[in-house]
């Protein structure tokens, strides 16, 4: 397994891109970020070369929804405005999400459809869509990862907001460029069965998030029993990629130290 950090959670009392060396002093190589319109790209991909880094994923602020038949055009031209960011950065995955999440007054909620249109309309319009965009991702090296989001904190309904429906969606392509990212933080909000995802979908994701519950801290902060997580995906023989999109709750470096633990990462 390998860690990635979490450049809008972690070291947060300097700018962005300050943060790109600390965690390099604490050996993580792969960064994540979330927003790329709202970073100065070139100016991380330049810092992430100077310390022998990668930038790992990020996603667009302004994608729009894929549920929503009126954004179809803004759908595809803002995916082909990201993969061409991606291209020019090396930028390795980028997350897709079913709707457009907004911002308003310091909370996340899902931007209003233009229309009345029924879930499965929805959910059909998201799979249209879709196969279009990997037409696009096709021509590139980047690799699209499925993120579930809860409705907990996230105000509005997002439709794929459990791991059944994202696998599900993700499975009805079966393509080497469309993966699943278990995100434990998102997947405890919304339904629990943790093992049970894990298991039941082993074959679909290259990465694990695990931010804690309530708070979104380290591994042993909250509710989540780490270490049975930690304990399954060994016994499912998984070494992909651990995210630590999480706060760390006192020190970068306790967090760091505590993750190690529960995940056997030397």
């Amino acid at each position: 397994m390998e860690l990635t950090g979490y450049l809008d959670f972690w070291f947060t009392d300097r700018p962005l891109i300050e943060r790109v060396e600390p965690f390099a002093r604490l050996g993580i190589k792969r960064f994540d970020v979330w927003c790329w319109r709202s970073v100065p790209m070139a100016d991380l991909a330049a810092e992430c070369k100077r310390h022998d880094c990668i930038i790992n994923s990020t996603f667009d602020e302004e994608m729009g929804s894929l549920v929503d038949p009126n954004d179809n055009q803004l759908t595809l031209r803002t995916w082909q405005e990201s993969l061409e960011m991606a291209v020019q950065y090396d930028v390795k995955h980028l997350f897709i999400f079913s709707n457009q999440i907004d911002i308003i007054n310091g909370k996340e909620w899902t931007r209003r459809l233009s229309r009345n249109v029924t879930e499965a309309e929805q959910y059909a319009n998201l799979l249209e869509q879709t196969e279009k965009i990997l037409k696009l991702v096709e021509q590139t090296h980047v690799q699209v990862w499925v993120e579930a989001l809860n409705e907990f904190h996230i105000q509005g309904g997002v439709l794929v907001h459990d791991h059944d429906l994202a696998a599900d969606w993700v499975r009805r392509f079966n393509h080497p460029q469309f993966r699943l990212a278990f995100d434990c933080y998102h997947q405890q909000r919304t339904a629990g069965n943790l093992f049970y995802g894990l298991e039941a979908y082993r074959d679909l994701y290259p990465t694990v998030h695990v931010g804690d519950v309530p708070t979104r801290q380290e591994p042993g902060t909250g509710e989540i029993n780490f270490p049975g997580v930690a304990k399954k995906l060994r016994e499912l023989g998984f070494d992909g990629l651990i995210g630590m999109e999480f706060r760390p709750s006192q020190t970068e470096e306790l967090a760091l130290k505590r993750v190690k633990e529960i995940f056997s990462i030397g």
